[in-house]
């Protein structure tokens, strides 16, 4: 008897897209990201993007399956499941502080990306695009579940494009990388590659826990979940190796960039580059609202009309704080929340060992 598949392939694609809007923000997007954390380490960037694609693929089905398997629990924490009581409560009060900060981020992104290409004010791009997110959150998961799902393969496609014509282009450009050794020095997020690596994955599986738990949760299969990861984790990385290699190729003309894939996009195409600064915030917007839901998400004083307000304050919070230039907050926030997510990821890593031990 033939075996039948256990798995929908549009559900999976569905968590697929899902799963890569998180990561694909405006740091992500935008190459700012990328840039600080995997380009300046020149060559020895692809062991930051080797340990990261074992790292994605490990966390991503740990996390979505940790979802699944308790998703009939209505009071379950998947931080005091990961990390015990004490340690389980305090992640649960940070992580609504450090989604707050990431998000300030993508808001300044948003007003950059606008800015840079279309001479919005930096101000009125962040404000609309504050308000776009808070626009989305205020219509519920599952319907954001199905914007974002969208958006993220489009952006991620666009991307793929961009870098390999300028691969293509630029390959001859690859022996000069060490030329700007001290010009890549000073855009590292950490001290060494290893390290980079480490608060990489912290950085986004912090920071992603409860929305990533979240997409477990809505699954009805486990399989339709556990491929989707797999599949969203593995386009996201290969993103990044061309991303990269695409960055090291312009090193020169890209180190000094706010958003140095819109550059690359417009030394193809003018078209081109106004076509992915619409992807870019596209892919602002999807991260910036999985955050906005897993902040809101974590905070229910006042019942849902208290949490619309509260909504509404972190929104107006976050544009406030992403008035300040977008590679500063990058270099700032981003790599304090990787450190603050070591401990929780050292948490998942012993949960996963001791129940298969």
């Amino acid at each position: 008897m033939e075996k039948q598949n256990k798995y929908n392939k549009r559900e999976v694609m569905k968590f697929a897209g899902a799963f890569i809007a998180w990561v694909i923000g405006s740091g992500f997007a935008t190459g700012q990201e990328v840039l600080q954390f995997f380009t300046s380490f020149g060559y020895l960037s692809y062991g930051v993007v080797l340990l990261n694609l074992i790292g994605f693929l490990f966390f991503g089905q740990i996390l979505v399956s940790t979802g699944f398997e308790n998703k009939d629990k209505t009071a379950f924490n998947h931080f005091k499941y990961f990390c015990g009581e004490r340690l389980g409560l305090f992640y649960s009060w940070l992580i609504p502080i450090t989604l707050t900060l990431i998000m300030s981020v993508l808001i300044s992104g948003a007003g950059a990306t606008l800015y840079e290409y279309y001479g919005i004010n930096h101000y009125i791009g962040s404000a609309i695009m504050a308000i776009a997110v808070l626009c989305a959150y205020l219509i519920g998961f599952d319907r954001l579940i199905k914007i974002v799902s969208s958006i993220g393969p489009f952006i991620i496609v666009f991307s793929l494009i961009v870098g390999i014509i300028t691969i293509v282009r630029d390959y001859s450009n690859f022996s000069e990388v060490p030329k700007y050794k001290s010009l890549l020095d000073e855009m590292k997020a950490a001290p060494n590659w290893v390290i980079s690596s480490i608060v990489y994955l912290s950085l986004n599986f912090l920071s992603g826990s409860i929305y990533f738990t979240g997409l477990g949760k809505s699954a009805t299969n486990k399989d339709d979940i556990k491929y989707g990861a797999l599949f969203g984790a593995s386009a996201i990385i290969a993103t990044i190796i061309i991303m990269n290699t695409s960055i090291l190729l312009n090193v020169k003309s890209t180190i000094s960039l706010e958003i140095p894939a819109l550059y690359l996009a417009k030394r193809i195409s003018y078209i081109l580059g106004a076509i992915f600064s619409i992807a870019l915030t596209l892919g602002i917007f999807s991260s910036c609202s999985a955050m906005m839901w897993s902040v809101c998400n974590r905070i229910t004083i006042g019942g849902k009309k208290g949490n619309k307000i509260i909504a509404i304050l972190i929104a107006i919070f976050t544009f406030i704080l992403g008035l300040f230039t977008f590679s500063e907050l990058i270099g700032i926030f981003y790599p304090l929340v990787g450190y603050i997510g070591l401990v929780f990821m050292a948490c998942v890593l012993y949960k996963a060992y001791s129940l298969h031990r």
